[in-house]
């Protein structure tokens, strides 16, 4: 199979009219962000992107619980890296996760593994929900795109937090936020809150700059107070910010609101437990324990369907690289709260490194971007083989590596989000959207 189906139609010619003010960031950085091609997947490949996602998805909240209930603080401090600050808020067991995006590589043997999962802020959500679903109908024939049910999933899973909240009181005013600034959070941020709108809540936007905040009484935008914020800002920063005139700890003010059921968020403060790229490595420990941890909860953790899942879908991750150094294993190493690629490194069997990635977009100093990401603590991850592709660009020929992004939200598979970038996927990679023959069975 072809993987790479180029359109027939220019770049400005596809990206114009209502898909540009859909997804303004077509171009980002100067380049071409959406390219005018569809990245194909087998019947085969989507039903087992379909089910995995789906089963890690319901590992994750597993061994979410379990972290919640059973890990003393300094677990979730040392291994996990949450801040102190956080972990009350975290411990709060909220249903559902709103929006998350697992990212796998289809290896050239044949296998797919789950590499990591974006359970607090992912992005991508406009192109994988209309963008995706517009080019695939107008540019393709006897193909269809993977994410025709995105929007609708997405509706149910705000549902469901917005009732959860409103049941213990928090039923009013639904605000969305972000940096006003920056084009790509607002759209996404904008195209969740059309929805909520859309089902009928009092919602609304508000950068991130104007929100107000009194410690132990309330969030307010206007005057009015806020109920439920979603916010597309990482709670690693949130838990950190101060007023810059009186350099009060605002981030921290936010959290006791949560703590204290005045605040609820999307997604919820739980996310920031799942977000860290320790929890790969907790789950793959109580895969290698799973009998002594069983006997703490004197009942089987995982069920033998997630531990094949664990073993077929996800990757050995450690908190040190020993192991793969030891058997000449090539290895990933990642910061906990790397974000578009910063932080990772690529080591190979003889346990020296490759490849780094800090960026490349300019919206931030080299230097800061190795300090930040450069001095977090990391995991070890077995590496990968990723699939090589080849793309045409503006600037000609590229020959990159495919990730697929899969959205898992409320616990549903939802669509796809491809990207071909570099051995590590920056924040300088390619989107295609992704499409499947349209003969596969309709429930799919």
């Amino acid at each position: 199979m072809n993987r790479i189906l180029p359109f027939d139609k220019p770049h400005d010619e596809i990206f114009a009219g209502e898909r540009a003010e859909q997804i303004p960031y077509h171009r980002m950085y100067g380049k071409q962000y959406c390219l005018p091609a569809a990245v194909r997947y087998s019947e085969k490949e989507i039903e087992q992107l379909m089910y995995a996602s789906e089963m890690i998805d319901n590992i994750y909240l597993s061994t979410l619980r379990f972290a919640q209930r059973y890990l003393p603080d300094a677990f979730l401090t040392q291994q996990l890296g949450v801040p102190a600050s956080l972990v009350p808020a975290a411990r709060m067991e909220v249903p559902g996760h709103g929006v998350s995006r697992q990212d796998f590589i289809l290896a050239p043997s044949g296998k797919i593994k789950c590499i990591e999962n974006n359970t607090d802020t992912p992005t991508g959500i406009p192109e994988a929900s209309y963008l995706a679903r517009e080019l695939i109908e107008s540019h393709t024939c006897g193909l269809q795109a993977t994410s025709v049910k995105m929007r609708l999933h997405i509706a149910h899973a705000f549902r469901q937090l917005l009732e959860h909240y409103k049941s213990i009181g928090l039923g009013g005013r639904v605000v969305f936020t972000c940096y006003e600034w920056h084009v790509e959070d607002r759209r996404n941020t904008e195209y969740l809150m059309e929805i909520v709108q859309e089902m009928g809540y009092d919602a609304c936007y508000v950068p991130l700059s104007e929100l107000e905040i009194v410690r132990g009484e309330g969030l307010y935008s206007d005057g009015e107070r806020i109920s439920v914020l979603y916010r597309l800002y990482p709670l690693e920063y949130l838990v950190n910010d101060e007023a810059e005139d009186t350099e009060d700890r605002i981030g921290e003010w936010m959290l006791e609101l949560v703590e204290e059921g005045k605040l609820g968020l999307i997604n919820p403060a739980q996310s920031i437990l799942t977000q860290s790229k320790g929890f790969m490595a907790l789950i793959w420990s109580l895969y290698e324990r799973h009998e002594e941890a069983s006997d703490l909860l004197g009942e089987p953790l995982y069920t033998d369907q997630q531990l094949e899942a664990i073993q077929q879908y996800l990757l050995p991750t450690y908190y040190n690289p020993a192991l793969f150094i030891q058997q000449g294993q090539a290895y990933v190493a990642k910061g906990y709260w790397g974000r578009e690629g910063k932080g990772t490194s690529l080591f190979d069997e003889a346990g020296q490194l490759t490849e780094a990635e800090w960026g490349q977009s300019e919206e931030d100093s080299r230097e800061d971007i190795q300090n930040y990401y450069g001095n977090q603590p990391l995991i070890y991850q077995l590496r990968c083989q990723m699939e090589n592709v080849q793309v045409h660009t503006e600037d000609g020929p590229f020959s990159g590596y495919l990730l697929t992004g899969v959205y898992v939200i409320g616990g549903h598979y939802s669509g796809l989000l491809p990207r071909v970038g570099g051995r590590i996927t920056g924040d300088m990679a390619y989107y295609c959207p992704a499409a499947f023959p349209i003969y596969m069975k309709e429930e799919h």
